[in-house]
């Protein structure tokens, strides 16, 4: 791996790269300056989520709370709710309680450091590097799946843990490490695809020792089929949701609808598929009159915006046009 960091260097890998991301690096909100607010907040909606699926909500997120005082003197229902439809709620907790650490212990100023910003709930070696690196230029390079891609493609073998952060640190240009950091991710993104790579069109394609597939990839597992139905009871303008246990494993706290046994005798409004990791769900909506026994509230449709719903009742309620 060593050979490649050399040949990068003497060949101007570096200087390559940089050159085709000033020419054609998307134009994305959260490029638009260097403030470590800013560049948290989309490193952690970014994480096991498309770019598409963030800009909308990043958008409206940054206008609800456009600083981090602002975040960590929110309600984490509000937090909640404004995070609804991007899924993996931790991460909306953990960024509500690192907010309210930076604000109390730091006077509202982000660590300059990655060894300080990993000390901030919900940050990890990753998105620690990608802070400090974009918004200090802290020479440290960063590793996702994207760049470790980039990485083992340029390398034509497979790396495992510190060898890939070790070879993407022995890469890094250091005067513009913030810049080089995004370029590797944009290249894995855009051009260095997991299964079409873009080989023609790569920048830097002769430092790679793969150009293309490295190998066979693993088959993915078979998505496993579910059907699970919900019930929708509306009356006076009010929608009927109940909300998951404090203590729930998954989404503690967030509003649905009430689910339903598989047999229940009701009329079937309507019908979606959800995904999740490893499993496909059929969704049967159906309309009760009343809801099952249970805790529950009837909940204003004019109030339902604003709550801190799962993606699947966020997903059944816009189907119905209640959202």
């Amino acid at each position: 791996m060593s050979q490649i960091a050399n040949t990068a260097k003497a060949s101007g890998f570096a200087s390559s790269l940089l050159a085709w991301y000033d020419q054609h690096a998307r134009k994305l909100p959260w490029r638009e300056d260097r403030d470590p607010y800013r560049v948290w907040v989309s490193e952690m909606m970014l994480q096991q989520t498309r770019v598409a699926a963030v800009l909308e909500h990043y958008r409206r997120f940054l206008n609800k709370f456009p600083t981090v005082s602002k975040l960590a003197a929110a309600r984490e229902s509000s937090v909640l709710a404004a995070w609804s439809g991007l899924g993996y709620y931790r991460r909306a907790r953990m960024l509500h309680a690192a907010a309210k650490l930076v604000v109390k212990e730091y006077q509202g100023k982000f660590p300059r450091a990655s060894e300080g910003l990993r000390h901030l709930p919900g940050i990890g070696r990753y998105t620690a590097a990608a802070i400090a690196s974009i918004a200090y230029d802290e020479p440290v390079a960063v590793v996702d799946g994207n760049v470790e891609r980039v990485l083992e493609r340029m390398s034509g073998k497979r790396l495992t843990g510190e060898q890939t952060w070790n070879t993407a640190n022995n890469l890094l240009d250091s005067p513009r490490s913030g810049d080089f950091n995004q370029a590797m991710m944009e290249l894995g993104a855009t051009i260095c695809l997991p299964r079409q790579p873009q080989c023609l069109l790569c920048p830097v394609s002769g430092f790679c020792a793969a150009r293309g597939e490295l190998q066979a990839e693993a088959a993915r597992p078979r998505q496993k089929k579910r059907k699970i139905f919900f019930g929708l009871a509306r009356r006076n303008g009010h929608v009927f949701l109940v909300q998951r246990g404090k203590t729930e494993s998954l989404m503690p706290g967030m509003w649905e609808l009430p689910q339903l046994p598989s047999r229940a005798r009701a009329k079937r409004l309507l019908s979606l598929r959800h995904s999740i990791t490893v499993t496909d769900y059929q969704v049967n909506v159906m309309e009760i009159a009343t809801p099952q026994k249970g805790s529950g509230r009837w909940m204003s449709r004019s109030r339902l915006a604003s709550l801190p719903l799962t993606g699947l009742a966020r997903k059944i309620l816009q189907r119905a046009e209640l959202l």
